[in-house]
């Protein structure tokens, strides 16, 4: 069965069975400074839609997606938690904001949804290895696919990547190669290889299938509030794929009639990374020329789906924030010791900005943050919040003022 495509920039269609990438016309072109032209999105078959909404809730994700999905059992990404946390919606003021802990796939982060797709189009183009950059996530993600369902991975990564996400990918089996330089760098290398050593590449904003896979994360949220729309979605951002792929399965749900509206999308970046939050700010295209930042995963100088991202917080009534490291560092351990979740900064990013948008949200809205990576894919991140005390003897006197000490315990 062939798979239609949109250009979201020229609004060019093509119909094909054969693996594709970006607008073979807008692509070509040159960008002269402004975001990535020619990012293509799947157009949903509207008797597929019509089929997977039959009943109303709760629908199938997968029933949504553009293929079938083999391997889902070996791979079982998906299916996390709407965490309704008692504490934070106490000290927040807000009584029904939810966290969706995607933490909890299989290698820890979001990205299992988008490699389990791009793992069943390799899979039914005959394809046996899939390329891609990452700053971590993405590579390990994509590793563990391959691990489950047998096939070869080769990831690209900027040499400072966190050593935990590089080491998980190695022991998933993928090829890791370290590059020096950024991830676009990284980025760039991945495609000239697919190019001449063949396979599939699993590029965020370069593969559709990544949004496509991305977006179930919305259905499931639909399904766990009972089958209605969040008022807002706090959406961590580097490239703009997730915020994307959120967008595209809430828009499926209006598509199908099973919803009237979509929520309003905020996409939260790292102040040290911000292109998409001065794009939507200053209404051009902003590139950067380096990034800073503790949430590595944010930490991109030109966002790949920078253009779509816009387009979809103008549709949405949303806009996009930043928030500085230190209000993530303290995100991170707010979310750590006020809801028992421990997750990586650019997760504890959507909370920075959700926090640092109250003032924008009435207070009955519901309010959901995507939780998108674990915080053991970055401990040195965490260490700064938290320092293990020198050993004390067997003794209870001397752990008695060890916790009085180092505590405050009495």
């Amino acid at each position: 069965m062939s798979t239609r495509y949109a250009c979201t920039s020229c609004g060019a269609e093509y119909a094909t069975d054969a693996v594709l990438y970006r607008c073979p016309r807008c692509s070509a072109a040159p960008t002269g400074g402004a975001f990535v032209r020619g990012i293509l999105s799947v157009i949903a078959d509207p008797e597929r839609l019509r089929a997977a909404a039959r009943g109303g809730a709760p629908v199938d994700p997968h029933a949504f997606l553009p293929i079938a999905v083999p391997g889902a059992a070996a791979f079982p990404a998906g299916g996390t938690p709407l965490v309704a946390p008692s504490r934070l919606r106490e000290a927040s003021g807000f009584p029904n904001l939810f966290l969706k802990n995607d933490t909890l796939n299989p290698s820890g982060s979001l990205k299992d949804r988008a490699s389990l797709l791009v793992a069943a189009q390799a899979i039914a183009a005959g394809e046996r290895r899939v390329a891609l950059a990452s700053t971590g996530n993405a590579g390990a993600s994509m590793a563990a696919a391959g691990a489950a369902l047998g096939l070869e991975v080769v990831l690209f990564v900027p040499g400072s990547a966190p050593r935990a996400k590089l080491l998980q990918s190695l022991l998933y089996g993928a090829r890791v190669v370290p590059v020096r330089g950024t991830y676009d760098d990284a980025f760039g290398l991945s495609i000239a290889y697919t190019r001449a050593r063949g396979g599939v590449n699993r590029n965020t904003a370069f593969n559709p299938f990544t949004i496509e896979g991305k977006k179930t994360v919305s259905l499931e949220i639909w399904n766990q509030l009972g089958g209605r729309m969040p008022d807002v979605v706090y959406v961590p951002a580097g490239d703009g794929v997730i915020l994307g792929g959120v967008h595209k399965g809430f828009a499926d749900l209006v598509a199908a009639g099973l919803a009237e509206r979509l929520p309003a999308l905020v996409a939260v970046q790292a102040s040290g990374s911000n292109a998409i939050a001065r794009s939507f700010r200053e209404g051009r295209h902003v590139i950067l020329d380096r990034t800073s930042t503790i949430a590595d995963s944010l930490s991109v100088c030109s966002p790949a789906n920078g253009e779509m991202v816009l387009r979809c917080l103008a549709e949405t009534g949303g806009r996009a924030i930043e928030v500085d490291d230190a209000a993530i560092g303290r995100a991170q351990l707010e979310l750590c010791r006020s809801s028992g979740l421990f997750v990586e900064p650019s997760s504890a990013a959507a909370w920075a900005g959700c926090v640092a948008d109250r003032a924008n949200l009435r207070g009955d809205a519901t309010v959901v943050v995507l939780l998108t990576g674990t915080g053991f894919k970055d401990v040195k991140a965490a260490e700064a919040h938290a320092a293990m005390p020198a050993p004390c003897e067997p003794l209870l006197g001397q752990a008695l003022e060890l916790l009085e000490r180092e505590y405050g315990v009495r």
